[in-house]
């Protein structure tokens, strides 16, 4: 006979024999914790898919831990408060880090934890210290290079000079693209973070050579998450100090037609980025005008990253004055 027990979400569950049964409250997870039912449901279905304890015969499958991230990031995704969010996003990525560690050669799962570490550091960047931001994007970064195809060869390639990566990059297939997107994504939030460090900053054309091979691998990954990097990255300099407006604003507007407009940060991006410093005024203005008045859940994995966009329109709507 097998017996097990284990405290989920403040009950105590005992596994005997392949049966999972509860034995009532002890402490755990406060009521009110916003996560509480997800946390549950993820602990419920890695006890019944263990092969550790009630079920010896039954493994947890690399498909089946796939379908898990899938669905908790979907739920998340669809949330309309980002604070509910913010509080449960620590939970999971524990769960990806432990994931991880059980699967540490698994390219979904380390793609997975990469976009999730990225997303919790820039959807929260103003509420958190720059050192902690750092660790964050590091620890994705960490992630999306090992998911790469070719980890280790690129890894080499990285620490040499700028003239061979340029010429490696070829290498990379529109397989690669996730791991990509995201790695040069953690590695610009990094970069961001880090403008004290000459080194860093410097690192800046690497991450670009990335993102426009992201561009012609597979130029809608993400609602052309890269074209708006790169229309980011060429309105950041005056026309004068080498900067790319008209450029720029191809990439915004490439971005905007990939979504059909409804990835609602596009036009934040655009308006924050162009129209503000190339003067813009009524360019700017109609840009978060769009956001205020598009609907958040048009496409409902859209409606976190919506929500924050409006907010983020409203707050810059309210600086106009200061602004221009």
């Amino acid at each position: 006979m097998m017996v097990r027990q284990i405290l989920v979400d403040s009950r105590v569950f005992i596994c005997e024999n392949g049966a999972i049964r509860s034995l009532g409250e002890q402490g755990g997870l406060p009521v009110q914790s916003p996560w509480r039912k997800v946390l549950f449901s993820v602990c419920v279905f890695l006890i019944a898919t263990s092969y550790i304890g009630c079920f010896p015969v039954r493994r947890l499958t690399v498909a089946s831990v796939g379908l898990l991230l899938e669905d908790v990031a979907k739920a998340s995704a669809k949330q309309t408060d980002p604070a509910i969010v913010e509080q449960g996003s620590p939970a999971y990525l524990m769960l990806l880090d432990g994931l991880i560690e059980a699967y540490p050669t698994n390219r979904r799962i380390l793609t997975a934890g990469a976009e999730a570490y990225y997303s919790y550091a820039a959807a929260f960047t103003n509420e958190k210290d720059p050192e902690t931001l750092g660790r964050l994007y590091l620890k994705g970064k960490q992630y999306a290079l090992r998911a790469m195809t070719r980890y280790e060869e690129f890894t080499s390639v990285l620490a040499r000079p700028f003239e061979e990566l340029e010429a490696y990059v070829v290498n990379f297939s529109e397989k690669d693209v996730p791991a990509l997107f995201w790695f040069a994504s953690c590695w610009a939030g990094w970069i961001s973070v880090t403008t004290d460090s000459v080194e860093a900053v410097a690192d800046l054309p690497r991450v670009v050579l990335l993102m426009e091979r992201v561009i012609a691998l597979d130029e809608n990954y993400y609602y052309g998450g890269a074209h708006l990097f790169m229309g980011i990255y060429k309105s950041a300099k005056p026309k004068a100090y080498g900067g790319e407006p008209q450029a720029a604003q191809g990439h915004f507007e490439r971005a905007v037609e990939i979504s059909k407009g409804n990835y609602l940060m596009a036009y934040v991006y655009y308006a924050e980025h162009y129209a503000r410093k190339t003067f813009q005024k009524d360019l700017f203005v109609s840009l978060l005008e769009k956001v205020l008045e598009a609907p958040v859940d048009k496409v409902p994995e859209l409606t976190l990253i919506n929500t924050i966009a409006k907010t983020r329109a409203e707050e810059l709507l309210n600086q106009v004055d200061e602004i221009f």
